[in-house]
C-alpha cells in the first residue's frame, strides 16, 4: 500500500488543525455561558490580563520573541496595532455580551456576515475589484439586515458591531507586519495598562468576582488559555492550507453557534429571523462559488490547481 506523500499529510494535518480551531470558536458560547453573575466588562479585562500572561509562556517556549521586539522597537508603526487591539477588544467584549444576554443567535449572525463585510471594506477603502455575483451576494446581505430592520423594527446591532469589528480588524492585521501569534500578544500587550487599572478599579471598588469562588477565578484565569489556543490551532492550519480551504472552514464557527443558540440556549427564532439567516447563506455561498470561479479561471490550463 502507498505511503502517503509529504503535501497529503501536511494538508491531512492542517484539515485537523483547521477544524480545532473552528470548532473550538464555534463552542466559545458554552465555555462564556459559565461565567453565571459575572459582568462581560469583567470577563473582557480578565480575557486580556490572562491572554498575555498566556502567550508570554507560548512565546518564550516557541522563541518568537524576534517579531515581538523588532515591532514593540519600532512605536510608528504601534499605531495600526493599537487599532487592532481596540477593534479585538470591543469585539471580544460584544460577543461576551451576547452570550451573557443569550443573544447568540445575533453573534452567529456577525461571523456569517464578517467574509461580506471584508469584500465590502475591500471594495471602499482599497479600491479592489469586485466580480458581479459578489456585489449581488453583498447587496443580499445588506438587504436582509434591512429585513430585520424594517420587519422586526430593531437593528440587530450586536451581529453589526462584531462583523464591522472583525472586518475592520482585518483590514488593520493586513498592514502589520506580524504573524498571528506574535500579533495577538503585541494587541494585548497594548491592552494589558488598561485591563490592569480597571482591575484595580474593580477591586477597590468591591466589585471584582476573582475572589468570591473558586469556579470563577478559575474560570477567569482559563479564558487567557481559552483564548489562545484555537489562535495557535489556525496558525498551524494557516501554514498547510490553501486560503479557499481555510475560507471554507471558516463557516463552521457560526454554524455551530447557531445551532448552540437553536439547540442548547432554546433561543427564540422568528421566521423573519430566519428568513434573514437564509439570504445571508444563500449570499454567502453566491460569493464563494464566485470565488471559487475566479481563482479556477486564474489557474493555466495544465496547470496543477
Amino acid at each position: 500500500m502507498p505511503t502517503q506523500s509529504l503535501p497529503d499529510r501536511e494538508t491531512a494535518h492542517g484539515v485537523t488543525y483547521g477544524l480545532a480551531a473552528y470548532v473550538m470558536w464555534g463552542c466559545f458560547p458554552l465555555f462564556f455561558a459559565l461565567f453565571e453573575g459575572v459582568p462581560a466588562f469583567e470577563i473582557l479585562i480578565h480575557r486580556v490580563l490572562w491572554s498575555c500572561l498566556f502567550l508570554i509562556g507560548v512565546v518564550s517556549l516557541l522563541r518568537r520573541w524576534g517579531p515581538v521586539r523588532l515591532a514593540l522597537a519600532e512605536p510608528q508603526r504601534l499605531w495600526r496595532v493599537l487599532g487592532c487591539a481596540v477593534l479585538i477588544a470591543v469585539n471580544w467584549g460584544v460577543y461576551i455580551y451576547a452570550v451573557e444576554t443569550r443573544q447568540v443567535f445575533q453573534a452567529s449572525l456577525g461571523y456569517f456576515l464578517t467574509p461580506l463585510v471584508n469584500v465590502a471594506l475591500g471594495l471602499l477603502v482599497l479600491r479592489e475589484r469586485m466580480a458581479g455575483l459578489q456585489r449581488i451576494a453583498v447587496l443580499i446581505a445588506a438587504l436582509a439586515i434591512a429585513i430585520q430592520l424594517v420587519l422586526l423594527g430593531k437593528v440587530p446591532w450586536i451581529g453589526l458591531i462584531l462583523a464591522l469589528s472583525f472586518g475592520t480588524y482585518g483590514l488593520l492585521r493586513k498592514q502589520v507586519p506580524l504573524d498571528g501569534l506574535s500579533g495577538l500578544f503585541v494587541e494585548t500587550l497594548l491592552l494589558l495598562p488598561l485591563a490592569l487599572m480597571a482591575l484595580t478599579w474593580l477591586s477597590m471598588a468591591e466589585l471584582s468576582n476573582f475572589f468570591s469562588a473558586p469556579n470563577a477565578s478559575l474560570l477567569l484565569m482559563a479564558s487567557g488559555v481559552v483564548t489562545a489556543l484555537p489562535l495557535l490551532a489556525f496558525a498551524g492550519a494557516a501554514r498547510r492550507l490553501r486560503l479557499a480551504t481555510l475560507g471554507f472552514l471558516m463557516y463552521l464557527n457560526p454554524t455551530i453557534q447557531f445551532f448552540i443558540a437553536l439547540l442548547v440556549f432554546r433561543e427564540p427564532l422568528v421566521p423573519v429571523q430566519l428568513a434573514s439567516f437564509m439570504m445571508i447563506w444563500a449570499s454567502l455561498a453566491l460569493y464563494s462559488w464566485s470565488a471559487w470561479q475566479s481563482r479556477a479561471s486564474a489557474v493555466p490550463a495544465g496547470k496543477p490547481r
